[in-house]
């Protein structure tokens, strides 16, 4: 199968995923922003309205973080199940196995640019100026799909390995959300050297703190730090796709036996 048929077909299971997402719910294509805005309307209720956080415009702060994270957390999450799921079409044809977990993120690709769009209004609307820096959004986003990419073969790996895999993986996101700065500032830290060291091996802190730092304070980024996150997340997205080719049938007859 040519990288051209591969992509058009993993971007057909996607377009079908998200017209059955729809379909299932009375809201339809509503909850792909419907979604995070609940996210966010609990949080803000939880560490503004009850424990008092008072960091300066919460409301905008904790939308970017969050919106930011579900996208990560919902892809890794499904994907890691994604080729256990299809153990029906695996059992009947050879398919490359990265089909499913990189449907998954193609989908959340698409739900998650509609989110970005009402991202940009909400900050627009209360009050932030667009500005040519806002282009920056643009880079970081391809680095987070790179991540996500990177993180949701490997979940979707180690599911099949051992099914309990997929609990891990979901704890791991609990830990994730409070070690990343989505509801706190990671520059808020008293000792700035325990900033360098998250923002520096967090690659998820370093994108939420990057997206506030170019939509919020008009700041620019560290571009070293996003290359380098992005030349990490590519390496191990070629490794990840090597090793799924080289043991495409071993996945397989996992999956199937099961």
């Amino acid at each position: 199968m040519t990288p051209a048929r591969f992509f058009t077909l993993v971007d057909t299971f996607a377009k079908l995923s998200l017209k059955a997402d729809a379909q299932r719910f009375f809201l339809g294509y509503i909850w792909w922003i419907l979604e995070p805005l609940l996210y966010v309307g609990v949080f803000y209720v939880v560490f503004h309205l009850v424990l008092g956080t008072r960091q300066p415009d919460y409301l905008i702060f904790l939308a970017v973080g969050k919106f930011a994270f579900v996208w990560f957390s919902k892809c890794v999450n499904q994907a890691a199940n994604s080729i256990v799921l299809n153990r029906g079409i695996i059992a009947g044809m050879d398919l490359p196995k990265t089909l499913f977990p990189l449907a998954v993120v193609q989908e959340g690709l698409y739900k998650q640019l509609a989110v970005f769009v009402l991202l940009g209004v909400v900050l627009i609307i209360d009050g932030y100026q667009p500005s040519f820096g806002w282009f920056w959004v643009l880079p970081i986003i391809l680095v987070q799909y790179l991540v996500i990419v990177l993180c949701s073969l490997i979940a979707a790996v180690l599911v099949c390995l051992q099914r309990d895999f997929s609990m891990l993986i979901n704890l791991g996101m609990i830990f994730m959300m409070f070690v990343s700065g989505v509801f706190w500032d990671v520059n808020s830290l008293p000792n700035p050297e325990a900033t360098n060291l998250i923002l520096t091996w967090n690659p998820l802190a370093l994108l939420l703190d990057s997206y506030r730092q170019v939509l919020m304070y008009q700041n620019s980024v560290n571009g070293s730090l996003l290359g380098a996150v992005a030349g990490a997340a590519l390496v191990g997205i070629l490794g990840v796709s090597a090793f799924y080719q080289r043991f495409s049938h071993w996945i397989a007859r996992k999956v199937v036996s099961a």
